[in-house]
C-alpha cells in the first residue's frame, strides 16, 4: 500500500465492475477498510482483494461486496439481515444504506472483532450476533433483504421464510470454489431468480443448512 493508497482507491475499483448506486459509492469512500482487517493485511487494505481472516476465512472482495449490494435495491428504509459478518466491512457499508442491520456469523471471535470495528467507526444501527446464519434470526424477521456471503447450492429455507413479501435476497449458489451469486425475490410462490449478478469464488457456508462445520 502505497502513503496515498484510500477509500477513493476502492471507488475507482467500484466503479470498475458497474457499480452506480451513488448512496454506496459514498458509503464505499466514507468507510475506511483499514478499520476492517487483520494488522498483519493494513498493507492490503485498498486494494480490492479478499483478505485471509480466522478459521480459513476471507473477507469479500470489496467489489464483489458493492455489487451484491446494489443489487438488494437499498432504499434507506430496509431492516437488512447479513449472513457472514466477518470483520465488518460489508457490515459497515449495509449500514450505511439502511435503517438498521443484523449480522449473523459464526465464530465468537470474528463477532466480538466486528463488534469492535464497527463501535470505533461509530456506527450504531447494527446488531452482530454468534449464530448459524442459515436459521436466520427468526425473532426479529421478517426481513426487507438478504445477503448471505458463503456458498451453499440453494438458500436455506429460514431465510426464504425470514424475507418478507417482494423481498430481496443474494447469494453464491454453488459448492464454494467458483459460484453464481444470484438474485432473489420472494414472490407468492416462493423464492424467486431474478438475476445472475456475477461469477466469484466464495468460502462454505456452514451449520445445519449448510455444510458441517
Amino acid at each position: 500500500m502505497t502513503a496515498a493508497a484510500c477509500p477513493e482507491d476502492l471507488v475507482r475499483a467500484v466503479r470498475a465492475v458497474g457499480v452506480r448506486d451513488e448512496r454506496l459509492l459514498r458509503a464505499v469512500r466514507s468507510t475506511p477498510r483499514a478499520g476492517f482487517v487483520p494488522a498483519e493485511h493494513v498493507a492490503h487494505a485498498y486494494e480490492d482483494v479478499p483478505i485471509p481472516i480466522a478459521h480459513g476465512q476471507v473477507t469479500t472482495q470489496p467489489s464483489l461486496s458493492a455489487t451484491m449490494i446494489e443489487g438488494l435495491g437499498l432504499t434507506g428504509r430496509e431492516h437488512v439481515l447479513e449472513v457472514g459478518s466477518g470483520l465488518g466491512y460489508q457490515t459497515a457499508l449495509l449500514a450505511r444504506m439502511t435503517a438498521d442491520v443484523v449480522s449473523v456469523e459464526l465464530w465468537p471471535d470474528l463477532v466480538r472483532g466486528a463488534r469492535r470495528n464497527l463501535a470505533r467507526q461509530g456506527i450504531r444501527n447494527v446488531e452482530v450476533l454468534v449464530g448459524d446464519g442459515g436459521r436466520g434470526v427468526p425473532e426479529q424477521a421478517p426481513y426487507d433483504a438478504v445477503i448471505v456471503s458463503a456458498a451453499f447450492p440453494t438458500v436455506p429455507a429460514p431465510l426464504v421464510e425470514q424475507l418478507r413479501l417482494g423481498g430481496r435476497l443474494v447469494q453464491p449458489i454453488g459448492t464454494g470454489g467458483r459460484e453464481e451469486v444470484v438474485l432473489f425475490e420472494r414472490t407468492v410462490i416462493g423464492l424467486e431468480p431474478r438475476q445472475v449478478l456475477m461469477l466469484a469464488r466464495f468460502v462454505r457456508l456452514h451449520g445445519r443448512y449448510g455444510y458441517p462445520s
